[in-house]
């Protein structure tokens, strides 16, 4: 089998903040944390790869049925073939797999999400259960700890949204909560309006407050596996350097050095309770 979906791979590359927070995993979990990366990856792009939705719905459903082929231990793509030791190794559930797969599809039907709460909800199904597996990884069970990895990653999924939300708009994409919109009488703009994007940095300032709100003291849980808190800690970093451009995301992108994220994994994954 090819070796391109091992770490470091395309969903984990050198200086990426995925990258730093299995770099701090355990070594022996380096692997499986990457192929999990590197198939939620996949999942993702289709948004973005396609353009037809039903063709995108199509590719959606070769991907559950090809769960289905990991699962069972025959698998056609060369990720999956990688995927399925991973799930049999740390017994992760197929319905946070399928779960993703929906998610990805309720955003390409999806107008806008209709209010915060549904962003919120979505990120949680997104890259919350994305965390929750990796924490699975790490042999983590116990119900509490997991709703807190899953918080830990709708967290990241916002500060992400809020981060790409200029280039996403720029490309046709409704990613605001139409109840934001409303709030400043932004809910019939195109992505593309000039207006929405003079309005941004004051909607995203709304986002990023809630989200550290949402957040709440969940980052200070050392029960979570510290390749997680690392991802939770370079986001809040990101966070604060998004605040202090005034989320001036319209027509550029914010984002850490390398450097920067090895210094701030590397200090979180000393952290000790």
């Amino acid at each position: 089998m090819s070796e391109e979906w091992l770490y470091p791979n395309a969903a984990t590359p050198w200086g990426s903040s995925a990258y730093y927070s299995v770099r701090f995993a355990p070594a022996n979990l380096r692997d499986s944390l990457a192929v999990l990366l590197g198939w939620h990856q996949q999942i993702r792009s289709v948004l973005d790869r396609v353009s037809d939705p039903s063709v995108a719905r199509t590719k959606l459903q070769w991907w559950r049925e090809e769960l289905q082929r990991a699962f069972s231990g025959e698998p056609i793509h060369p990720l999956s073939q990688y995927l399925s030791p991973v799930i049999h190794r740390h017994q992760l559930p197929a319905m946070a797999f399928v779960d993703i797969t929906w998610n990805v599809e309720a955003e390409l039907l999806r107008p806008r999400p209709p209010t915060q709460e549904t962003l919120e909800a979505s990120c949680e199904q997104d890259l919350g259960t994305l965390f929750e597996l990796m924490a699975r990884c790490h042999g983590v069970s116990t119900d509490d700890t997991l709703k807190t990895a899953r918080r830990l990653g709708s967290y990241c999924a916002q500060v992400y949204l809020i981060r790409d939300s200029g280039l996403l708009l720029r490309n046709g994409r409704h990613v605001l909560p139409a109840d934001l919109l409303g709030n400043q009488g932004l809910s019939e703009r195109s992505p593309a309006d000039p207006e929405l994007a003079k309005q941004l940095p004051e909607l995203l300032a709304e986002l990023a407050d809630r989200a550290r709100r949402y957040l709440g003291d969940s980052a200070n849980d050392t029960r979570i596996p510290s390749a997680l808190r690392v991802r939770s800690r370079l986001q809040t970093v990101l966070l604060d350097e998004l605040h202090a451009s005034q989320y001036d995301v319209a027509h550029c992108r914010v984002g850490l050095t390398p450097v920067r994220k090895l210094w701030h994994g590397w200090r979180e994954s000393r952290r000790r309770g």
